[in-house]
This record gives C-alpha cells, structure tokens and sequence, in this order.
C-alpha cells in the first residue's frame, strides 16, 4: 500500500497518494513515514500549517530521519519562518552530514538572511561533497551575481540547464555561438520566463553591434513588440530549422548567456541602450487619452505567480493604502491576472484602481507594451512588469524584499539592467510598510507632472 502510495505522490496524482497514506495511518497511527509524506502532500497542496504539524508528529515518532528535518526545514523556510528552517537544516546536518543538499537548503537561510558568506560556505561544501550537485552551482551564481561578481557568476550558471527548474537546452546542428565572427546569422533563443527574456533582449543590440546578423526565437507573444524595436533582427517564434534553410544560421546560444559575453563587469553594463524596447506610438496615444484626466497616471502592479517566491515578493494591495490616500494621482493597473480577480482584489482593498478590461497583460504584450509606456510613472513589484517598464525606458520604482533576487544585486538604489528604474527595498524581512513609507514619501516630494523625470 505504501509503495502505491508514493508512484501516486511522485506522478502528481496528490488526492490519491493522501488517501492511501490516511488509510494506512487508520492502521498504524505511528507510521512516520505516511504522516512525513502526508505532512508534504499538505504543503505542495498549500496547506503549509498541516503540514508543519504532521512532519513534526513524525519526527516526534522518529528522530534520527535527516529527512524528516530537512523536509520541515522546507517548509518553515517557504513559510518565512528562516531562524526555526536553519535549526531544522543543522539537526538534518548532524545526522546527515555528508548530505550535499541539505547544505544547499542552509545556504538558501543564509541567503534569505542576507548572510552573503555563510550561504557562499554551505554552497561551496555541497560542490565538495557532490560536484555534479548543479543546484549548488547555480545557487553559487545566483549568491556572486548578487553581489557584482559577473565574471564568474555568468560562468556558473551556465550549470542552470543541469537543475531541475529548467527543461533540457535544445539540440540544434550548429555551434554554441563563443563570440567570434561568424560566416552566417546567429540564433537566439528564449528560455526560462517572459520577464527574463525582456531582460536579456537588452543584449540584443550587443550582438548586433558586433557585426553579427541575428535570428530571434522569442516567446510568440513578444514577437510584434521586438519586430518593431529590433528591425535588424529576423524574428521567428517557435523556428522549425528545417524549415527555414534561407536563414542561413551558422550558431545559436540561448538568451540568458549573452550576459556572460557582454556583462562581465559592472562598467559593461554603460553599453545597454535605454530604452531599448518601443512601443506601439498609436496605441501608447489612444491609452494617454484614454487615461489622462489632468492627474499623474501611475501603473501599479503588485502581485506574481512565482510559486518559489512569489509569496515573498507580492505585496497585499491593503498595504498600499497609504498611497491611495494621496492627491494628485490616478492609479491605473498593469496587474496580470483576471479582470473579475483583480476588480474584486481592488474592492476589498478599497483601491481606487482603473482595471482596464480592454488589455490581457499576458496574452497580448504589444498592447500592454503600449498601456505601460503611456505611465507617467510605474510602481511595481519584482515581476514581468518592472522588466516591460525598464526595457520601455518609463519612469519605475520596484518594490524589492529584503533579499532580493540577483538581478537588482544588494542595497543600490538603481538598476544596472534599466536606467530608468528606480529600487526601493525592505529594511527588515517583510517590513513593506517602510516601503510604502518610502514611496509616499518619494510621491509627496514630486510635483503634479513631476512624474515622467523620475
């Protein structure tokens, strides 16, 4: 029965799994295995309280499972609860000590805590004990990107494709593209989300000023947006090579290694052009008139989906309500999601938020390009947004938490990636009342039409 269990825990089959465990817990109560696997089927289906509670009641059955320790750690980390996640890795430590994960998992709680050379220590003891271990990698890289060490950063996650948050890198018959000139055009192709790919289309204009002709497989909803804003560039979502033998391609290289090419140091980052994306000038008008009432029109965003950290860089729009408090302004939202959501998201909230049912933030990136370039001004969480708004060269403050991802490196105010952005971070862990504060702050001090030279 066990055993049945878990191939339906391991194929996703959750609502199955749970009841084979329920019954064989009916039978022997003090099965630590099926109370430690319900405990984990209870937070993949969100139920992260249950969870804590029947992990711990196996532990309490059997003390000395490593598993048992890390797996709670797991879930009090997601949970934010970091100091109890740390002594939960340190005690699967004692009875595992030659386990290379779990000292990813504590250098993740030294991340979180902003720890920067604890994390380093637990990520590079993992590669000792397990050099293959890409998780330890690019966890590595992710940790020197956040502190400025592009050089060997970049390097390091190039392991990204050996992790299990992203498919296999595609098998094509040319060359991976070194940088060297080439006797035909030069494939890039999209990989990992829509806001990476607006980030490291920064780089496109690189590439090209290196003599090199590129073909672009992007994501098919941003193929119009970088039509227009990379003419040189033949766009061609979803490319099929034997299809389209008159490309002549002669190397590819997945976008997020331009990079490693084009942004080894700090100083390399003075060659990104600002913008570099363009909008759509007749739509972007129609939504300036649409909007436009004599007020500043500021976008908002305040919510993604990232089921790793999402939870962690979303902020409640009740939070906001400072903000909305203020003269002067009309809030206008770039938020993805469902139009009915996100009207009831704004009603509970009593946000005075336009949610325009006329643009699908997901589905259609031309025409929000064009409603995100018609702000004054955008404020927005760490999500696709901030990246659309960046790369469009508008006026953005990004609400950052206390540990941020890599990409807005530690305690800066602005953003190597977009000039244009402004970053306002989290003092303590979770305090995004101080960025409000901030924020209302920063909108006090600007005047009416201040906005557009944030």
């Amino acid at each position: 029965m066990a055993l049945e269990a878990l191939e339906h825990h391991r194929a996703g089959r959750l609502a199955e799994a749970e009841q084979i465990y329920r019954q064989i817990l009916s039978l022997d109560p003090k099965h630590s295995d099926s109370l430690h696997l319900l405990g984990m089927i209870a937070f993949e289906m969100g139920r992260s309280e249950e969870s804590v509670s029947l992990i711990e009641r196996a532990i309490e059955i059997k003390g000395n499972a490593a598993s048992y320790h890390s797996n709670l750690g797991n879930v009090l980390q997601w949970r934010g609860e970091l100091s109890q996640a740390g002594a939960c890795y340190q005690r699967a430590l004692q009875l595992k000590p030659d386990s290379a994960e779990i000292y990813v998992n504590l250098g993740n709680i030294f991340k979180a805590l902003r720890q920067i050379d604890s994390s380093l220590t637990c990520y590079r003891r993992a590669l000792v004990l397990e050099p293959q271990l890409a998780e330890a990698a690019t966890s590595e890289a992710a940790v020197l990107l956040l502190t400025g060490d592009f050089a060997t950063g970049w390097a390091g996650s190039e392991r990204r494709w050996d992790t299990l948050d992203l498919d296999k890198p595609r098998a094509y018959p040319w060359p991976r593209w070194k940088g060297e000139p080439l006797p035909g055009r030069l494939l890039i192709w999209r990989e990992q989300g829509i806001g990476d790919e607006i980030m490291f289309a920064g780089l496109i204009p690189d590439a090209i000023r290196s003599g090199i002709s590129c073909v672009l497989d992007c994501d098919p909803r941003l193929a119009t947006l970088f039509a227009r804003s990379f003419p040189e560039a033949a766009i061609v979502p979803g490319l099929v090579p034997e299809d389209h033998p008159e490309l002549d391609i002669a190397a590819h290289l997945p976008c997020g290694s331009l990079p490693g090419l084009f942004r080894r140091s700090s100083a390399a980052f003075a060659a990104t052009s600002s913008p570099y994306l363009v909008s759509d000038p007749l739509k972007r008008a129609l939504f300036r008139r649409r909007y436009f009432d004599g007020r500043r029109t500021v976008g908002l965003a305040w919510h993604t989906a990232n089921k790793k950290t999402g939870h962690i860089r979303s902020v409640d729009l009740a939070v906001l309500a400072p903000l909305f408090a203020l003269s002067g302004m009309r809030w206008i939202s770039l938020q993805y999601g469902g139009h009915d959501s996100l009207e009831e998201q704004a009603a509970a909230a009593n946000a005075p938020i336009l949610i325009d049912r006329d643009v699908d933030q997901l589905t259609n990136m031309d025409e929000f390009a064009a409603q995100v370039a018609a702000m004054d001004l955008v404020i927005t969480i760490d999500n696709s947004t901030a990246h659309l708004a960046g790369a469009l060269g508008v006026p953005t403050w990004v609400l950052l938490p206390f540990a941020p991802d890599w990409r807005w490196l530690l305690d800066r105010s602005d953003s190597l990636w977009y000039p244009s952005i402004r970053l306002i971070r989290q003092a303590r862990m979770g305090d995004w009342q101080s960025v409000v504060q901030q924020v209302s702050d920063a909108l006090g001090q600007q005047g009416p039409s201040s906005a557009g030279g944030a």
